[in-house]
């Protein structure tokens, strides 16, 4: 059961699409030319498109040839790029600096694209299709915003669908599972207060650097000790700021990371026991610590019913060897998590490739290969959402 014939003959411009987006990276609430393009495409396939939602949102509005089912479905693709330094000499790298695509949402909002492209010209479906095209995914929370600003009081889908591609999941497989399937996701961020002075003389300081230190090798034992085996908690600090000279001891450091988990009572203890950590160690030796958890993405949690819509549509277009109907959760993020608690939905997956970099690294590059495989899959779920009447 191949791709749709039809969006596979759009193949080749699609890529162009890919590449030029690709090419002009934009990071949240600034993905002007990104939006302005979307919008432009989506007028020319004949698509009513709003614009300037959560500032840089695009909604692309499609109805079929009947509506007389009144539902209405969502299908949404993330815009924004990451601040990463782009490494690789191909013709569409990265043209501004310190920014890239190192997670694959210029191929997203290209598989889109072209579904909204197919869609428009065969219009087999009964019922309102509305296209998401999301601000700030990986930094701001975009889809909390654009729900904020009356995303759901506009287009009041039924349903509401994502998919991200997966590196090291075989190109074109598409997995999902019901329930969670990507983690809370927060920051984590330690403000330690110490006393500086002379190197020579560490006896007159409160150091923050050894406190730091003590307070990064303690957090290590709460996923391993405090909390249930049988359940998933991170905790991992990924910044130590201190200092400016080799000769002086610093007055104060400060330390930031993230935590993960699944649940929320998982997650409430971790939040508690860095807290009681930090500030016990700090205080033991004479300093004072300030914790805070400044942004938080919920979990993804898919919904059953909807998961059993993109299995049927998944088998209209890949073999079931290719589909994962129970796959393991990532403990990644994603603010696709804000809608899916608004609306039932699910999350999807789609193989990037065995082979392909990871994501939210330098050397990452989406695989034009499988768009056709995504284009197609959003065609199929919404004629199976919206059967034609």
């Amino acid at each position: 059961m191949p791709t749709i014939n039809r969006i596979s003959e759009f193949h080749d411009e699609a890529v162009i699409w890919r590449k030029k987006i690709h090419s002009e990276p934009e990071t949240a609430f600034e993905e002007t030319k990104t939006a302005a393009f979307v919008a432009n495409k989506l007028r020319e396939f004949g698509i009513q498109v709003h614009e300037g939602i959560a500032k840089t949102g695009v909604v692309g509005v499609l109805t079929g040839r009947s509506t007389l089912s009144g539902k209405s479905i969502a299908l949404r693709a993330d815009m924004d790029a990451l601040p990463i330094q782009e490494i690789g000499n191909h013709p569409y790298k990265s043209q501004v600096p310190g920014k890239m695509h190192a997670c694959g949402h210029d191929g997203h909002t290209t598989m889109l694209l072209t579904a909204a492209r197919y869609l428009a010209e065969t219009r087999n479906f009964d019922g309102t299709i509305y296209f998401f095209f999301q601000p700030a995914e990986e930094q701001g929370g975009g889809a909390n915003v654009m729900i904020q600003e009356g995303l759901f009081d506009r287009f009041p889908c039924n349903k509401v669908f994502g998919i991200h591609n997966i590196p090291g999941l075989e190109a074109g497989h598409i997995a999902t599972r019901v329930g969670p399937i990507m983690a809370i996701s927060d920051t984590v961020q330690i403000q330690i207060m110490g006393k500086g002075g002379h190197g020579a003389m560490p006896h007159e300081t409160v150091d923050p650097i050894v406190i730091g230190s003590l307070i990064v090798n303690a957090l290590q034992t709460i996923a391993s000790r405090s909390i249930d085996p049988v359940k998933s908690a991170v905790v991992t600090i990924t910044q130590f700021h201190s200092g400016e000279t080799n000769n002086a001891i610093p007055g104060s450091a400060f330390l930031e990371g993230t935590i993960r988990a699944y649940e929320d009572e998982v997650y409430q203890k971790l939040q508690s026991d860095i807290t009681r950590i930090a500030q016990s160690i700090a205080r033991a030796n004479g300093a004072t610590a300030k914790v805070t958890f400044p942004s938080c993405y919920p979990a993804t949690i898919n919904t059953k019913s909807e998961c059993e819509l993109v299995i049927e549509a998944a088998k209209e277009v890949v073999p079931d060897k290719a589909i994962d109907a129970d796959v393991k959760p990532l403990m990644g993020g994603e603010d696709f998590s804000y809608l899916l608690q608004q609306k039932p939905g699910a999350f999807i997956f789609l193989g990037n490739g065995v082979n392909s970099d990871n994501l939210h690294t330098e050397g990452y590059d989406f695989n034009d290969d499988i768009i056709p495989v995504g284009a197609s899959f959003w065609a199929r779920l919404v004629e199976k959402a919206l059967p034609a009447i």
